[in-house]
C-alpha cells in the first residue's frame, strides 16, 4: 500500500511521538565502536540522538520516504549517514538494529524478524517499538470510512500480539529478551486534535489514494463521526505501543 509522508504534519505531535523512543533507548546497551542501523529513521532527528549515545560508532538511518529524508541532512555528521531504502532490504551485519514506529508498515513479521535476526552479530541487540492501537476507535473509524464511503481497501496491520513476538524471539534463539505493551496517555484538546494526529500517520495510507475533493470529504466525515463518539474537551487519547528488546548471544 502506497504511503505518503508529510514531515511537518508528523511533527505536530513531536513530543508525544518521542516518548516511546525515550523508553526504548533505556534498554540500549551502550558500547563503543558499534555498527548500528535505525530502520524508519524519518527526518533523522531521533537517529542523531541515538547516534550521540554511541561513542565511536557508525550509525546508518534508513527510511523509505524521500519527503522525510529531505530533512535528514541537517543531522548528518561523521559516523552518521542516511539512505533511502526499503526497510526489509537492509544488508550487512550490525551490533544494533533499532526501529522506532516503523516496522508496522512492513509485511510478514515472522519472516521480517527472522531476517533482522540474521543481520545481527553475536552480542548484538534488537530494539523495536511499534504502535499497537489498531483496535482504537480512531483507527476503526478510518478503516470503516475508507471501505464504505470510498471503496478503499482497509489497511491490514501486520503487528502481532505481544506473546507472538515473545514466541518468535524465543524460537530465533534469543535468551535475553523483553516484550512490553504500554499505554501512552495523551490528553488532546478535542477530537479534531486526534484527527490531526492520525493525518500524520494512519491516514497517510488512505488519503493519497483520493482526489483533493474526496480527501476533504473523507476528513469531514471522519471529523464528524469521531467528534460524535469522543465529544469531551479535552479528550483522553489512550495509545498502545509495543516495545521489545532482544540480545543475540
Amino acid at each position: 500500500m502506497s504511503v505518503s509522508w508529510d514531515p511537518d504534519q508528523y511533527h505536530r505531535f513531536k513530543q508525544q511521538r518521542a516518548a516511546p523512543f525515550r523508553d526504548l533507548k533505556r534498554w540500549l546497551k551502550v558500547r563503543p565502536g558499534l555498527n548500528a542501523v535505525d530502520l524508519g529513521c524519518g527526518t533523522g532527528e531521533l537517529t542523531r540522538q541515538l547516534a550521540d549515545l554511541l561513542p565511536d560508532s557508525q550509525v546508518l538511518g534508513i527510511d523509505t520516504s524521500a519527503e522525510m529524508l529531505s530533512q535528514s541532512q541537517a543531522f548528518e555528521r561523521p559516523g552518521l549517514s542516511f539512505r533511502q531504502q526499503n526497510l526489509a532490504d537492509v544488508e550487512g551485519q550490525f551490533d544494533l538494529i533499532f526501529s522506532h514506529a516503523a516496522l508496522h508498515w512492513v509485511e510478514n513479521h515472522p519472516w521480517l524478524f527472522a531476517r533482522l535476526w540474521d543481520r545481527l552479530l553475536p552480542g548484538g541487540q534488537l530494539l523495536v517499538q511499534m504502535p499497537h492501537n489498531f483496535d482504537h476507535l480512531s483507527h476503526r473509524l478510518a478503516a470503516d470510512i475508507a471501505h464504505t464511503h470510498f471503496d478503499l481497501r482497509s489497511r491490514v496491520t501486520e503487528v502481532l500480539a505481544p506473546e507472538d513476538y515473545a514466541d518468535l524471539l524465543y524460537h530465533l534463539g534469543a535468551q535475553e529478551f523483553e516484550v512490553v505493551l504500554k499505554v501512552y496517555p495523551h490528553v488532546m484538546t478535542d477530537a479534531q486534535a486526534i484527527v490531526e494526529w492520525t493525518r500524520g500517520t494512519l491516514l497517510t495510507a488512505y488519503l493519497p489514494q483520493l482526489s483533493p475533493t474526496q480527501q476533504s470529504e473523507f476528513l469531514a466525515i471522519y471529523s464528524r463521526r469521531l467528534g460524535e463518539q469522543m465529544p469531551e474537551k479535552p479528550v483522553f487519547y489512550a495509545f498502545k505501543r509495543l516495545l521489545l528488546q532482544a540480545v543475540k548471544l
